[in-house]
């Protein structure tokens, strides 16, 4: 009985996330610490959440749903230019996707050998990188 009643909270602890939670955030504030080097998530009001003043990626605040190279200021790499002008958005496949092979992801999306992505780090796996999205999501909406 004591084990049924375990397995039983599990499960609905399990389905009483939040359905956009694919990731761990907490885990993913760990993660994004790698990101800081070049990333910052700053509001439009300008509260820096995370990151430091690094320039060298575009603020990463509500980037999930945003269009591709959308980040005003930014000098974005003539592949990234040339994925925004498809119309792509950053929805949460294209992030996880992205940030784990940048150079294969604009590639497979342009269908072009010879594209090229400026970010070099890479997340190190699926797991992770979800991680990173659910800490930037909850950044997002200022939880």
């Amino acid at each position: 009985m004591r084990k049924t009643w375990f397995t039983l909270v599990g499960v609905l602890a399990f389905f009483a996330l939040p359905a956009s939670a694919s990731g761990n955030a907490d885990a993913g504030e760990v993660v994004f610490a790698r990101c800081e080097a070049c990333h910052v998530v700053r509001t439009p009001a300008g509260e820096l959440l995370a990151g430091r003043a690094a320039r060298n990626g575009p603020n990463l605040f509500a980037v999930v749903g945003r269009p591709v190279g959308a980040q005003e200021g930014f000098r974005y790499s003539s592949a990234l230019k040339a994925l925004a002008a498809t119309g792509a958005v950053w929805d949460a496949e294209a992030l996880v996707s992205f940030v784990q092979d940048p150079i294969g992801h604009v590639r497979a999306s342009l269908g072009d050998d010879g594209a090229r992505s400026t970010m070099a780090y890479r997340v190190q796996n699926e797991t992770a990188a979800r991680d990173v999205l659910a800490y930037l999501e909850k950044l997002a909406n200022g939880s």
